[in-house]
């Protein structure tokens, strides 16, 4: 299996911490950013662990969600590859994940 950030996912996790940035030290943002990196790593291990995102279920495409603090690690997977589509801070109003 491999792990994929798409575009989206890199720039949702972006802004999320750029929102928390001024309200925390440099080192705990980066322990925040590492923690939801690590536990997306997890899905190589067990790709299906995460349940399915209701939010997102109406497309069709199999979206999963890992939850790490107060991010929701959105992904699917297809064939060999994970791709992690969204982060999502669960603090926002739930139909912002729609688009």
């Amino acid at each position: 299996m491999k792990l994929v950030y798409t575009e989206q996912a890199l720039f949702s996790l972006e802004e999320a911490l750029s929102l928390i940035a001024p309200k925390v030290t440099p080192e705990k943002l980066m322990e925040i950013r590492d923690s939801i990196f690590d536990t997306a790593d997890t899905l190589l291990l067990h790709p299906l662990q995460g349940q399915k995102e209701p939010y997102l279920e109406d497309l069709g495409l199999g979206h999963r969600r890992l939850i790490e603090s107060h991010y929701k690690i959105i992904y699917r997977v297809v064939g060999e590859y994970i791709y992690i589509t969204d982060i999502f801070d669960s603090r926002q109003d739930p139909d912002k994940m729609k688009g």
